[in-house]
C-alpha cells in the first residue's frame, strides 16, 4: 500500500512540475511595436473634443508615435467611456512607419499598408494578416478633462 502511494505522489509531482505557463500575446509582447512616451490631455470645452460629446464618436490626436485613435464607447461621464489607441499599425509599424491606422465609416480600424482590420471599442483584430491588437493606451476621464496616457 505504502508502494502505491509512493507512486502515485511521484506521478503527480512529476506532472506538476512538467506544466509550463503559458504566454499571453499582449502589445508589450508585440515586436514590431515602438514605444513612446504619451501624455496627452484633450479639454472638454475645445474643438478637439466635439467629436467625443457623443457616443460612437471618434477623433485624432498628436501622441504615440503615428498619432492617437481616441473613441467614446459610452456616455456615462466615467473613466470607462473612453478608448485610445495609437495609429501605428501593430502588424508592421516598427519597420514601416507609414502604415497608419484610420477609421473607416463603419467604424472598424484599418490599416494603410498591410489592410489588417481591428474593432475599435477594443482594438482587437478583426481580419488578418495582424496578429497582434493595436496599441491602446490608459485613459481617465473627469467630467472636464480626458487624459490618456501610458
Amino acid at each position: 500500500m505504502q508502494k502505491k502511494l509512493k507512486i502515485i505522489v511521484l506521478v503527480l509531482l512529476v506532472a506538476v512540475l512538467s506544466c509550463k505557463k503559458k504566454k499571453n500575446n499582449t502589445t508589450s509582447t508585440n515586436p514590431n511595436q515602438v514605444n513612446t512616451v504619451v501624455n496627452v490631455r484633450i479639454y472638454k470645452n475645445t474643438p478637439d473634443f466635439s467629436p467625443l460629446l457623443i457616443g460612437g464618436g471618434h477623433t485624432y490626436a498628436a501622441g504615440g508615435v503615428s498619432g492617437l485613435i481616441i473613441y467614446r464607447v459610452a456616455m456615462n461621464e466615467t473613466n470607462g467611456d473612453f478608448v485610445a489607441f495609437d495609429r501605428n499599425c501593430p502588424h508592421e509599424g516598427g519597420t514601416n512607419l507609414n502604415a497608419k491606422l484610420y477609421v473607416m465609416p463603419d467604424l472598424m480600424v484599418k490599416d494603410t499598408i498591410c489592410k489588417s482590420k481591428f474593432y475599435i471599442s477594443n482594438g482587437t483584430v478583426a481580419n488578418g494578416p495582424s496578429v497582434y491588437p493595436m496599441k491602446q493606451y490608459n485613459t481617465s476621464y473627469d467630467g472636464y478633462v480626458l487624459h490618456i496616457y501610458n
